[in-house]
Formats: structure tokens, sequence, C-alpha cells
């Protein structure tokens, strides 16, 4: 058996908010940043293209067992898109496969397809994309000379405007669950206008419960170590959105034994316990112990650990 990477005396468990800049990939600022601050467990939530820019949550030590809890929010984006114009990749790195006229349309009619993207429901997956078949990312079947198979995957698109638009380039912003890829929206919008569409540039501004607002660069994060420790959210406050339930010393070692706790006997703080409600299990001083959800259990309604984080 392989013997577990010996913990860094450096090493912090908490959150880091990156303003992820364009061109490296999203692995790649992980690995600048664990070279710059010995941060040897590392992990983040809600890859980005290299192209795009903004948001990207660093997952530090123990945090990086909050990563599915944290990537399943909403992502807002702020995007731009040229018409007229269609890529391999769908977005504006890519190599051009078409070019069309666009100047038989509206901007209203334009406009319109665009909030219709409320009313959508699944969408194809990019060819070029790190989403696997059998195993393997799609972008290596593309660079392998293999067909690539089609891909349809769930979305939901709970917001979209548009925010300037001065033909063939449009900005846009747009609220989206999940793992949606907006240059998908973006080519299959120019797919149904008849001229083709490519995304021209991407910024997340949110992946919830986080914006940009509390984001920093790269070059800060690097250059200035001194001030790492104040930049890293602690794993307390790393899921401010879930409600908390606040145990004693005794429901602290049966949470850690794996013991489920009846809601009545340990409340939550800002839900009602229902089933399917999740909350963080913390100590008194409000150190978390581990992430829960309320089932039926035995005719009453308990806490089941969904994640231990002792």
């Amino acid at each position: 058996m392989g013997r577990s990477r010996k913990r860094s005396k450096n090493q912090f468990d908490g959150v880091l908010v990156l303003n992820k800049p364009g061109g490296p990939t999203s692995a790649g600022c992980l690995s600048t940043i664990r070279r710059a601050l010995d941060q040897g467990k590392i992990g983040h939530a809600g890859t980005l293209d290299p192209m795009a820019t903004g948001v990207l949550l660093v997952l530090l030590g123990q945090a990086t067992k909050l990563a599915s809890f944290l990537t399943e929010g909403q992502k807002t984006y702020l995007g731009e898109m040229r018409l007229g114009i269609s890529t391999d990749t769908y977005d504006i790195e890519g190599t051009v496969a078409e070019e069309k006229p666009f100047d038989h349309l509206t901007c209203d009619e334009v406009a319109s397809h665009i909030l219709s993207w409320t009313q959508l429901s699944e969408q194809e997956v990019p060819p070029v994309s790190a989403a696997k078949h059998q195993g393997k990312p799609l972008y290596a079947l593309v660079r392998e000379g293999k067909e690539v198979p089609v891909k349809i995957k769930a979305v939901t698109i709970f917001h979209a405007e548009v925010l300037e638009m001065d033909l063939p380039r449009i900005r846009f912003r747009i609220t989206v669950s999940a793992g949606t890829y907006v240059r998908s929206l973006v080519h299959s919008l120019g797919m149904r206008l008849g001229c083709g569409a490519t995304l021209t540039e991407l910024i997340r501004e949110q992946c919830h419960p986080f914006g940009l607002e509390q984001a920093y660069s790269l070059d800060d994060i690097v250059n200035e170590p001194e001030r790492f420790p104040e930049r890293v959210i602690p794993m307390r406050d790393a899921l401010p959105h879930w409600p908390r339930v606040i145990l004693t010393e005794d429901q602290t070692l049966s949470v850690r034994n794996g013991t489920w706790l009846p809601v009545e006997l340990a409340p939550a703080l800002g839900a009602d316990g229902k089933p399917g409600d999740r909350a963080i299990l913390a100590e008194a001083d409000g150190a978390p112990v581990a992430l829960a959800e309320a089932k039926l259990r035995d005719g009453s309604v308990q806490w089941s650990i969904l994640r231990g984080l002792w």
C-alpha cells in the first residue's frame, strides 16, 4: 500500500475565492498556488475553461471534502458572443468552422431567442470538453481524431438578460445550474438563428454562495504570501447558506461514531428539520463536525451523516 502524503505545517483548511485569469487551466492555477504556498492538499469546485475568467472556488485541506456541495450551486456569468461565426470548440479560441451572414437578423429577434434560454431543459455537451465517454475526456477523443459521441445533459437556466447589442456582438448575463456549458448555449443559439455564433468572453461573477467581490487575483495570492491566511475562508464559514446544528459534547462524540441524531434533540438554526433538509453539525465553538441530511428512520426524523469533517 502507498503511504499517504504527510500534511505540511503550512497547510490551510478552507475556501479561497480566486479570480481566475484567462489563459491557464483551472488545474494550472491550483498547481501555481500549491507550489507557491505549500498547499499539498488542494482542489476546486466548478471548472472554468482556460479562456474564462472569474470566480473559481479553491478548496484547501479539509475543505476538499466540500467539493460536491459547493459545485452544485447556481452560477452567474457575464458573457459576450459574436454572430456569424462558428468554431469547433464553440468559443473564439477554436478553429473557425463556418462563417455566415447575420445582417438579416433584427436586434429584437436575437434578444427574443436569448431570453428563451430560460425555457431550455437540456443541452448538447461541447465535443471539446472535459466530459467523459467510457472514462476518457471528449477533448482527448478529438485530439486522437476519433468519433465523439453526442452527449445530452439536463440544465436549468434561471435567468437570462441582454446587456448590450451591437450586432454582431452581444453582451449578456445568465444564471444557470451547475455544469451548464455557456458556450453550448451560444452555439445552439447560432444554429437557431441560421448564422452561427461563438463565445468570445466569459466571466463567472458568482459561484453560489461566493461572488467576484470576494475574489483575489492569482498574482496577489502568490506575491503576497503574508496575506494568505486572512484570505482563506475558514471551514466554519465555507457553507454560509447551510443551517447549523449546535451539538453538545456527547452528541459530538456520537456523530463522530456515525450515530444518527433525532432532529428534535438537535434542532437546526434556520431550518425546520423536515426530511430532505441539510445542515452543518457543529461544536459549541462553531467548529464543523459533519454535514447531515434529515431523513425518516424508525418513525422519527433524524440527522444522517453526509460527510464527516473531523
